[in-house]
């Protein structure tokens, strides 16, 4: 175990010193496309590099290191994860899973170990989706389902994504020649931090994700009429944003009625030409809706529009539901996830079976390729947060799982 334990060591040291990398000096911000995120990135490619990968930026931003196989004809396996961030991050939530696979990468390449398939290493652009609000951008290409449409998507600032691509030197007119092509993918493992506290609070290092839930993400638009706060009376005002708030309220409360299959949050809240004289008469919030039941995430969806639509019918005031994103569920595939709970059992870990409330690159993969991913225990759940924290020992159970998980996928196919 104390080798596993050096080189733990070492995976540690490279996620503080992409940490260290942020568009903001006081946390962890590394946004798709910013100069911060081309350093970080840079510096992931001289680590492939380095490790004596194949190393090239594709035309989306990815960072991409292959092993190649003698074998004629062999398909890639890829492991991944996303080295782009939230605003005010944690650490390890992405890179964590993208350089434990370096580290596996590294082991093969000192071993010159005969590949009955490629490894493909890939440290995904745009997973969280928060400068264009385009979740999974990296992985979209690499599968070949990118939208064309997505290039004319615009930032906080105007900027569209296709002006973004040409400041970071790719070119969108390629993006469909990065794809890999459904026929020559063998399969995909990514590693990730739970994002939950189930393993924390039983003390377990890692668990074998079973399924991905779906997801909703809706932008909700409360619009009443604007007034001036001291001569409207308050029996006939139309205040968007107090029609917002019991709307909100209604959210919390259809979660916690339906708690066991699903989860809604309000997580972003805008006042149009807010002002403190005015009464607000536009405001703008986001809704997430995730289940592992796609049945269920239809029907809550429709149940809450339903709820929504009588309170503004209620109060006067319109509402625009307008759906930006949706995923169904994903379940992982049976045959790998056979090999990963091998590969935990017989590292001497209990096989703990987790569905992932957040979502994953795993997700559009899964659409082309058999996939399979590793939980790691993580600080008391916490991420998206700079208290996000995985502790060496586990980050070294993590690496062995996952060093015994692709010995067997070689052996297998070997």
């Amino acid at each position: 175990m104390e080798a596993y334990v050096n080189r733990a060591e070492k995976i540690l040291e490279r996620i503080n010193a992409l940490a260290a990398i942020s568009e903001d000096a006081s946390c962890v911000t590394r946004t798709f496309g910013t100069p911060a995120f081309l350093e970080g990135s840079a510096l992931v490619k001289s680590w492939m590099e380095a490790a004596g990968l194949a190393t090239r930026l594709d035309n989306i931003g990815n960072v991409r290191g292959r092993l190649l196989s003698a074998r004629p004809g062999a398909k890639t396996f890829v492991i991944a994860s996303h080295i782009d961030t939230v605003i005010n991050a944690g650490k390890f939530d992405g890179p964590l899973g993208v350089l434990i696979g370096l580290d596996l990468l590294e082991q093969l390449v000192q071993q010159q170990a005969a590949l009955p398939f490629n490894v493909e290493l890939i440290a995904f652009s745009d997973e969280e989706g928060c400068r264009f609000h385009t979740t999974y951008l990296g992985s979209k290409v690499v599968v070949g389902f990118f939208e064309p449409d997505l290039l004319q998507k615009q930032n906080a600032t105007g900027t569209n994504l296709a002006a973004a691509l040409a400041t970071m030197g790719c070119d969108a007119q390629q993006l469909a020649h990065d794809a890999i092509l459904p026929a020559d993918w063998l399969g995909y493992f990514e590693v990730h931090i739970e994002q939950g506290p189930v393993l924390y609070e039983r003390n377990i290092p890692v668990a074998l994700v079973t399924a991905i839930a779906g997801q909703q993400r809706v932008e909700l638009v409360f619009k009443g009429m604007a007034g001036h706060a001291g001569t409207v009376p308050m029996s006939m005002r139309q205040d968007a944003l107090c029609c917002a708030a019991e709307a909100i309220l209604a959210v919390e409360q259809f979660g916690l009625a339906h708690q066991q299959t699903l989860v809604a949050t309000v997580g972003k809240l805008d006042i149009r030409h807010a002002a403190s004289n005015v009464i607000p008469g536009e405001v703008a919030c986001s809704l997430d809706l995730r289940s592992a039941d796609e049945a269920q995430l239809a029907w809550a969806s429709q149940a809450l529009r339903e709820k929504l639509e009588a309170i503004v019918r209620h109060r006067d005031i319109t509402l625009s539901w307008n759906l930006i994103q949706q995923t169904a569920p994903v379940t992982c595939d049976a045959v790998l996830n056979s090999h990963l709970a091998r590969a935990i059992a017989d590292a001497g870990y209990p096989v703990v079976s987790l569905v992932s409330g957040a979502g994953h690159d795993a997700v559009p993969i899964s659409k082309v390729a058999p996939a399979t991913m590793l939980f790691v225990r993580c600080y008391k759940g916490i991420s998206h947060n700079p208290l996000e924290n995985v502790e060496l020992p586990d980050l070294a159970a993590a690496l062995r799982v996952a060093e015994r998980f692709l010995t067997q996928l070689i052996t297998h196919h070997s």
